[in-house]
């Protein structure tokens, strides 16, 4: 094969490979509607996890053509050049040119090996910004302020077919009237220029369809949130969102990834960016289902603030981890997680069986308990930026992960997550009043994980984190197992002298036996606030209440995981 045979039989390899991934993306994106409209919420959340599967499959199978095909020429970074060059001209009019790059980076990652980031010879710099803002008139539904309000409401309403009839379509539309009425028209005055526009689109996942929308009302624009939920009796509006807090919530990293139809991704980011506040770029990405881009676009994110920034990474605050080492930049609101070569007992596991941990998360319904993670091969840090102290730990702990030349660290295998604060840590300083809300939150998450079918296994505060809006988040993935496989008991009852005194169990004990009367001993240290926790969520401790879970989640039935407080809902008692 010449090297221009070679050149354009690679490049008509990864645009084929590319078109065939974004064209199932596409397709099983389009089933969401559908299960939500047949409340076929498990094909939905199976849906979900294969959308999430395709893109190594793709990037797996466009690689072994290219290792089977090229010979010599997959080391030579010279044929690479070139074959970036001509592969930036054939995708330069595509209107979702950003993540053909970043399937261009992982074809060649994946083919060529031990490959370091090169922009040479991959899409490092590129990206959001480079990208053509396409106009956005096909984007969105507009809805004119000299129409009326009422108008307005019923003509979104009709705009949005899921093809279920209503549970009660006026009492939705009288709701929404006068959820605006109290939230915008008694702090603005409607003028000519006031306008609403509605993705056209609906962001699906688990139970619920969202339409997301701003008014442009008092020189400014309002964005807002509409759920709908498909209930036994029909089609209903949940509530609408206002408060900037909650719709960045339900856009967070501890959620799952939205259903939603896309032509144009970065017109779809843009309207995001402007809609949901304080969200980054590569977390909306990764929130419209393209993770894969998302964290490239967390890498130029990175890279950029390594650039403008000169504090060292150093050991994560909290105490140390038995099975994985956690640093971090201060300066920057993530930590970098590294499995450790051995792992003290009582840890009996593999590096691959967390790794499978990780895994199984990255794919399960994260329900806003459990915090996202991406996974980096070969990760570069600038040596001078690292603090002597962090190198010592990482010899010390993961000393097989490491290269390290005259200038870089060189991690060959990591994870980033979102930095929070440790839940043991916050306890510790914090007010009494956040404390107790910090306590009902770790409950909470406890529950709520259940709830998805997932048991923590370890529940130590230490493995919980505070975000910024105060919520508790598990971060801590090594002992998770699906609830559904374990065995919930009541401790037996001692009876003779020998087993009241006894130093050790006196009854035998399996390996996924799990006794809640004993969940007291250990999770809460702070005394003034432990007796509240324990009222509070005295549930947590009756095995009888986890053993209804688990019926419940073995009968195949969903339960949903409201991203936003239940005390907003139009309905609050109606069930889906």
């Amino acid at each position: 094969m010449t090297l221009t045979q070679a050149t354009e039989f690679t490049i008509d390899n990864i645009i084929k490979s590319y078109g065939n991934y974004i064209g199932k993306f596409n397709e099983l994106t389009r089933l969401a509607p559908g299960f939500f409209a047949h409340r076929n919420w498990n094909a939905m959340q199976e849906n979900h996890k294969k959308r999430l599967r395709i893109y190594k499959d793709f990037v797996k199978s466009s690689s072994l053509t290219l290792q089977e095909n090229l010979g010599e020429k997959i080391t030579d970074e010279e044929f690479w050049k070139g074959v970036k060059i001509q592969y930036s001209n054939s995708i330069s009019e595509r209107k979702d040119k950003e993540l053909a790059e970043t399937f261009f980076n992982s074809v060649i990652r994946k083919t060529f090996p031990n490959l370091a980031i090169d922009e040479n010879l991959m899409y490092v710099h590129e990206g959001y910004n480079s990208c053509d803002i396409h106009p956005g008139e096909n984007l969105f539904h507009t809805y004119l302020s000299a129409w009326g309000l009422q108008k307005i409401i019923r003509k979104i309403i009709a705009d949005f077919d899921f093809g279920v009839p209503y549970m009660n379509k006026e009492e939705d539309i009288q709701y929404l009237v006068k959820a605006v009425r109290e939230v915008i028209l008694t702090r603005y005055e409607p003028t000519k220029d006031t306008v609403t526009q509605i993705l056209k689109k609906v962001f699906f996942r688990n139970k619920a369809a969202y339409l997301i929308g701003r008014t442009k009302v008092g020189g400014k624009w309002m964005p807002f949130i509409i759920p709908f939920l498909n209930g036994p009796k029909g089609v209903f509006v949940d509530t609408m969102i206002f408060d900037p807090k909650i719709m960045a919530h339900m856009f967070s990293f501890s959620r799952s990834y939205f259903m939603v139809e896309v032509e144009i991704p970065s017109q779809m980011v843009s309207f995001l960016n402007a809609v949901i506040s304080h969200k980054q770029i590569h977390e909306l990405y990764n929130a419209i289902g393209f993770n894969k881009h998302g964290k490239t676009e967390f890498y130029r994110d990175f890279l950029n603030h390594l650039n403008q920034s000169k504090d060292e990474f150093i050991v994560a605050e909290g105490i140390l981890g038995m099975v994985m080492t956690v640093f971090t930049l201060p300066s920057y609101n993530i930590v970098f997680k590294l499995i450790k070569d051995h792992f003290e007992p009582p840890k009996n596991m593999t590096r691959q069986e967390v790794r499978e941990k990780y895994k199984l998360v990255s794919l399960h319904d994260r329900v806003g308990r459990m915090a996202d993670t991406h996974e980096f091969e070969n990760f570069h840090f600038p040596l001078e930026r690292v603090d002597p102290k962090l190198i010592q730990e990482l010899k010390n702990t993961t000393n097989s992960l490491l290269v390290i030349n005259d200038n870089n660290l060189v991690i060959k295998h990591l994870y980033t997550e979102r930095r929070m604060i440790p839940l043991n840590i916050y306890l510790e300083n914090c007010s009494y009043e956040d404390a107790v809300q910090a306590v009902e939150e770790y409950g909470n998450s406890i529950l709520q994980l259940a709830q998805a079918n997932i048991f923590p296994g370890d529940m130590m505060t230490k493995n919980f984190g505070v975000t910024r809006q105060k919520r508790v988040i598990f971060y801590d993935y090594d002992e998770i197992e699906f609830l559904t496989d374990m065995n919930f008991r009541w401790k037996p009852k001692a009876e003779t002298f020998e087993q009241i005194y006894a130093s050790s169990p006196w009854y035998d004990i399996a390996k996924n036996d799990v006794f809640p009367e004993d969940f007291k001993r250990f999770m809460i240290g702070r005394t003034d606030v432990k007796q509240h926790f324990w009222d509070f969520h005295h549930l947590l401790f009756n095995p009888d209440y986890w053993i209804d879970i688990q019926n419940k989640i073995r009968s195949g039935e969903l339960l949903h995981a409201f991203p936003y407080p239940k005390t907003i809902r139009f309905r609050p008692d109606e069930e889906i």
